[in-house]
């Protein structure tokens, strides 16, 4: 059987051959009178013209096929051209999230054992300041101006053929956010990122000539594939929910955005600064709101922000995105209400091609399942762990043979299903319900409380801005607690405040079945959450706080 050659680089001088004069991507230089945006601009003919260099030069340094590259660049123009001379040379990048703090980031880099680094000048500094982790490192390619004007973009230079990758050989290397533990390096295959791109093409139906603004960097990657013009965000990349909802409105309504992803903590900032101001989205086809569960109440108040345009919440992991989608249109009309009520959160059917099913989880877990004959599917309605096969299902975690095993079940034709690790059920309409991590749910005794199941009825309360489920005690004999972080000013001061804001939760509490045994309440001002999409919350980190004995020491940490 002739292999399968699959390399997303191939779109790149695709889309230039078919719209040369095409924009591929504006990136924010300044704003100017009127709060107007300059751009520094590319089409798509010079965007592959500087890829193709770019791959000349990175060969010239050492870069070659399968070579192992860190790739510590600001996202824009830089990331988006060294990434596709990267799959040009059929190198493998390397990428982790800038602001998961340094020791994890170190840890990362040690974990991914990079043989060149190309990067900015701090992140040179940063190499040689902890050579440590960076000890594998053979080469390092400096990225600033002095790189830019050694790109040749002479037409003697303009081609370079995309190296004959293979759909299973390896493509890079992504690292999970590490919400609930250590980030892992993802293991992506050349013809993983292929089908992700179809499906989203398909899915979604993105038409060539679209515009997308988009708020997890590594997102942008798929659009010259996909002919849509990327508008890179004016936000710090390391700190998204700093983001001046301004300056993303601006970019919108200047470029015509038709497509943008973001966390629903960044959409939330940006819905309430348009209704604040009275402001429309009018080009906006599709917003894609992802990374934590979507509160029905944000999708109501963007449909008015978008009125030529739908909300979706596509769910997936890093391991295996996309799996399910849902629309807002559809959540508003049949969820929602089940979803105040404590049911979960829907996520939708799985994508043509993924197939998800439902798996028990037992009192004591296994640790591995090696062969899907060990699987016991849950029937429609039952809570387990959510796992996935299909196209897009990645197959190993970088250089963590053990973490792999944990996460994977083999079937006997060598396909894979990856464990999730999230918790939810399939209703009778054939959509995905997500009731929270696996990780995070609090057994006590012969009863299972999860996080979006709980924390749905307590959220309910006007003064409320989000909670988080912990578990206080021995594992498997957990008292159940809710801890909250109040609305901007709402804060109890004083034992009386809030003795009277626990009376409040503990009678909403009283309204489901499935909360009606948790009497104990912590307030917290700003809860600890992910890097990525600042919306995931740290349960297991507030867990530790209040889980403490010393409740003073609890108190000063707030």
């Amino acid at each position: 059987m002739e292999a399968q050659i699959a390399n997303v680089a191939r779109f790149l001088p695709e889309i230039a051959r078919l719209n040369p004069n095409g924009v591929a991507v504006r990136a924010p230089l300044k704003t100017v009178a009127g709060g107007v945006i300059a751009y520094d601009e590319r089409t798509f003919a010079a965007m592959e013209a500087e890829a193709v260099a770019a791959a000349r030069l990175l060969e010239a340094s050492g870069v070659r096929r399968g070579t192992r590259t860190l790739l510590m660049v600001r996202p824009g123009l830089d990331l988006i051209r060294l990434t596709f001379a990267l799959f040009k040379l059929g190198a493998v990048p390397i990428i982790i999230d800038p602001g998961m703090g340094l020791k994890s980031f170190l840890n990362c880099v040690r974990q991914s054992q990079p043989e060149v680094l190309i990067g900015i000048p701090l992140a040179q500094v940063v190499s040689r300041l902890f050579p440590g982790p960076f000890r594998s490192v053979l080469h390092r390619v400096a990225v600033g101006k002095r790189f830019s004007a050694q790109l040749d973009l002479s037409s003697k230079s303009a081609h370079f053929p995309v190296a004959q990758t293979q759909a299973d050989d390896l493509a890079a290397i992504l690292f999970t956010s590490g919400s609930t533990g250590s980030p892992k390096g993802v293991c992506y295959e050349h013809g993983m990122f292929e089908a992700q791109v179809r499906m989203l093409r398909e899915h979604y139906r993105i038409q060539p000539g679209e515009v997308d603004l988009p708020m997890l960097p590594i997102f942008a990657l798929f659009n010259p594939a996909l002919g849509m013009t990327t508008i890179v965000p004016q936000m710090n990349p390391s700190r998204p929910a700093t983001v001046v909802p301004a300056c993303i409105v601006q970019a919108i309504r200047q470029n015509q955005v038709t497509n943008s992803f973001g966390s629903p903590v960044l959409w939330r900032k940006i819905c309430g600064y348009c209704r604040e101001h009275n402001l429309t989205l009018p080009s906006l086809k599709r917003v894609l709101m992802a990374g934590a569960p979507v509160p029905a109440q944000l999708i109501r108040e963007f449909k008015e922000v978008i009125p030529n345009g739908e909300v979706h919440t596509p769910y997936g992991a890093t391991e295996c995105l996309p799996l399910t989608s849902m629309s807002g249109a559809e959540i508003l009309a049949e969820t929602a209400v089940l979803s105040l009520a404590g049911r979960g959160a829907c996520v939708g059917r799985a994508f043509p091609g993924m197939e998800v099913r439902i798996m028990r989880v037992e009192p004591v877990e296994p640790g591995v399942v090696e062969r899907s004959d060990a699987i016991r599917t849950l029937p429609t309605g039952e809570v387990g762990e959510i796992i996935a096969r299909g196209p897009v299902v990645t197959k190993a975690y970088d250089k963590l043979p053990a973490e792999t095993a944990r996460a994977k079940i083999y079937e006997a034709d060598d396909s894979l299903w990856h464990r999730v690790g999230d918790l939810g059920y399939q209703d009778n309409s054939g959509r995905f319900w997500f009731c929270g991590r696996k990780a995070e749910r609090v057994v006590s005794g012969d009863t299972i409380y999860y996080t979006e199941c709980c924390e749905a009825v307590f959220n309910q309360h006007p003064r409320v801005a989000r909670t988080a489920l912990i578990g206080l005690g021995s594992p498997g004999q957990h008292t159940p607690a809710i801890v909250v972080e109040p609305r901007a000013g709402e804060f109890p001061t004083g034992k009386a405040a809030q003795q009277r804001f626990e009376q409040e939760l503990l009678a909403l509490g009283q309204t489901q079945s499935h909360t009606r045994a948790i009497h104990t309440f912590f307030f917290h001002k700003h809860f600890p959450v992910d890097v990525r999409h600042n919306a995931k919350i740290h349960r297991l980190k507030l867990a530790r706080v209040y889980g403490a004995s010393d409740i003073l020491k609890s108190q000063e940490m707030r």
